[in-house]
């Protein structure tokens, strides 16, 4: 059911919640409050994001279908209205998945649901070994040098605490990220883990690991929960597991880019306001919750905007980001950093950055950059945002994501609207992560607290830099 904003205003006065007076300029926040209402009624961003996954399918970063889309996308912000819409390119190591398959061999065998890790390299062949298990990265990390020679290493460190900020992903992705390599110093052959997930299908969550040294180690692999709770109960038992797999996985040369499209400000087109997410997207599913509908949201807002009847005073950017999913044989930052170098100097002239790159669940809470909280400008975003059911919050948002992290690095305070992510990560990097996933009534409230928000931000003067906290250096 669609949010009504009077709705959820008067429940809010029935409540006895007194939304706070404001300093903010009264015609900048019904302006805003204009903009959020005229973003409930409109579908842009489901258009766009059944449109993208329709046409292309799932887009792993360097491929020929994220080029495409890529393409697409830019021709999109221009029928749109964006202005000095371009794609700019920059190197990348592709990574292709290929075959794989993996089973348990000797009298009672069985077949494993199995992902390769991104940039995995394959098997070259078959690889069959007796598999020695570990409950944590911290646990294998303390196995002596040497012992696991010729052997399989397994982790598992249990199913992914759901929580509604995803606060339970870091340490499995520790796990994916760290754990061929730590296979590979202890001599082991290859690598397997439960998926980074909190599901219980047996339907295995991919993602990429890392490269130590210009390369990945070993071959490393995602179980499916399922298959991982059958493979430890074995284990249990005191069976000795063996498992054979096999992955035709490769790394090739290619080429990644970011697509950009801007809403020039009317008075202040040289102060901008960054829209992040990203384009690429795993090669299971179709990558409509990660990240179709990031750019979607960030898109549809900005044109909102624009189609309001007046500019706002800054300029608002789009970027749909290349290759975020992606490590690679040196750190560049990806999309990410590759749009820092391209800008150089022009970093002081983006005055913030917000990124989209959890979905389409709506927006629960806002969170400011340092200094931001309990001033005119949070009371002027409750008064706008609260009567669709986003609440401020005084955590600061000092890192944004993958994609403007290079931004905050540079200086450039970032902020966030926080999304539920409770059922994220039972989608995330899986062959579910599809557009029937995404709730039209959820994507649109998304849009309208971007919209709301990002008036308010750039029909102002406001200077989160200058919020700041004395003694706080810039991230």
């Amino acid at each position: 059911m669609r949010l009504s904003a009077r709705l959820l205003a008067a429940s809010a006065l029935a409540l006895g919640f007194a939304v706070p007076a404001v300093a903010q300029d009264a015609a900048t926040i019904q302006r805003a409050e204009q903009v959020r209402d005229a973003a409930l009624e409109q579908n842009i961003a489901l258009d766009y994001v059944t449109q993208l996954t329709t046409r292309f399918g799932a887009r792993p970063a360097g491929s020929k279908s994220e080029q495409d889309a890529a393409a697409w996308a830019a021709g999109y912000m221009r029928e749109h209205g964006f202005r000095n819409v371009r794609i700019e390119t920059f190197p990348l190591v592709g990574w292709e998945r290929g075959e794989e398959s993996a089973s348990i061999v000797g009298a009672r065998p069985q077949r494993l649901v199995v992902a390769a890790l991104g940039h995995s390299p394959g098997t070259n062949g078959v690889i069959e070994a007796d598999v020695v298990r570990f409950d944590s990265l911290e646990e294998l990390n303390a196995a002596p040098a040497g012992s696991l020679a010729g052997k399989i290493a397994y982790v598992d460190a249990g199913q992914m605490v759901r929580m509604q900020d995803g606060g339970g992903y870091g340490i499995l992705s520790r796990i994916r990220s760290g754990g061929p390599a730590a296979a590979a110093s202890k001599g082991a052959v290859a690598f397997i883990m439960r998926s980074a997930g909190s599901d219980e299908h047996r339907m295995p969550h991919t993602g990429t690991t890392r490269y130590v040294e210009g390369r990945v180690p070993l071959p490393g692999f995602a179980l499916s929960a399922p298959d991982a709770d059958q493979l430890s109960r074995l284990i249990a038992l005191g069976e000795t597991v063996r498992i054979s797999l096999s992955s035709t996985a490769h790394t090739y040369e290619t080429v990644s880019q970011n697509v950009i499209g801007d809403i020039p400000g009317a008075s202040r087109p040289n102060e901008i306001i960054v829209l992040g997410s990203h384009m690429d997207s795993w090669d299971l599913g179709t990558g409509a919750i990660d990240d179709g509908a990031g750019g979607a949201i960030t898109l549809a807002a900005a044109k909102v905007i624009a189609e309001s009847g007046r500019r706002p005073a800054r300029t608002l950017r789009v970027i749909l980001y290349g290759s975020e999913e992606v490590s690679q044989p040196t750190d560049t930052g990806n999309g990410g950093g590759a749009y820092v170098r391209g800008i150089g100097a022009a970093v002081e002239q983006h005055i913030i950055a917000g990124e989209s790159d959890f979905g389409a669940d709506r927006v629960y809470a806002l969170r400011l950059p340092p200094g931001g909280h309990n001033t005119d400008f949070q009371r002027a975003a409750t008064k706008v945002l609260y009567p669709i059911g986003v609440l401020p919050s005084a955590e600061p948002e000092l890192h944004g994501g993958v994609d403007i992290g290079p931004l905050a690095e540079a200086g450039v305070p970032v902020f966030t609207l926080a999304q539920d992510g409770t059922r994220y990560f039972d989608l995330h990097h899986t062959a579910d992560d599809t557009l029937d996933k995404v709730d039209p009534a959820q994507l649109t409230q998304n849009v309208a607290a971007w919209a709301g928000l990002l008036w308010l931000i750039a029909d102002s003067d406001v200077d989160f830099r200058a919020m700041r906290p004395a003694g706080q250096a810039a991230h």
